[in-house]
């Protein structure tokens, strides 16, 4: 009996000894692969043309209060989009950049910080703000650009995802380039 009781403790002393010792590993997230960098242009019946990614896809917004020359670009790969809204300036001006003010600002409970970055490119005519928002908020990213005389442009990145900064910050590096780039292209039509 006693050679049995001692047989299956070396048993079981061999069988644990082999184990190694369990570590706790960092949270980890998937590596996500992005297409390389390329634009088309848009040049449609819309008063306003401009540059996107080849991997965007412009749809026109199906919302029932949205207006005939709002758009969306939309990212399907990535559950990314962009939202384009566009109105003619008549003597309101003060009131679209305040109305874009408070939508980006309401962003203030999940943002860590929202920084303010002008615009200006003259030779265009094309002026405004980006507000980049950093954090856990539902967008990253919103702007305004105008000619200050006739033309309002807003846009707003979202993703159809839970916010983690961390998890996210790839994409939103990558997305913000293209609406920096659309920015810079952006051109009005008279």
């Amino acid at each position: 009996m006693r050679k049995k009781i001692f047989g299956l403790l070396l048993l079981w002393a061999v069988l644990n000894a082999c184990r190694q010792a369990e570590v706790p590993r960092p949270v980890g997230y998937f590596r996500i692969d992005f297409p390389e960098k390329s634009y088309r242009s848009c040049d449609s019946t819309l008063p306003y043309r401009f540059e996107y990614p080849v991997y965007g896809i412009i749809r026109r917004d199906t919302a029932k209060d949205a207006e005939p020359y709002w758009i969306n670009i939309e990212f399907p790969a990535y559950k990314g989009k962009l939202h384009i809204s566009y109105k003619q300036i008549h003597r309101n001006l003060a009131s679209y950049i305040e109305d874009t003010r408070k939508l980006a600002y309401k962003h203030t409970i999940k943002a860590d910080a929202i920084d303010e970055i002008l615009i200006r490119n003259d030779s265009a005519r094309v002026y405004g703000l980006i507000y980049d928002i950093k954090g856990n908020a539902a967008s990253s990213m919103q702007f305004f650009l105008t000619d200050s005389v006739r033309h309002f442009l807003r846009g707003a990145l979202y993703f159809s995802s839970q916010p983690n900064k961390d998890s996210l910050m790839p994409v939103l590096d990558f997305f913000k380039a293209d609406v920096n780039h659309f920015i810079q292209t952006l051109r009005w039509k008279n």
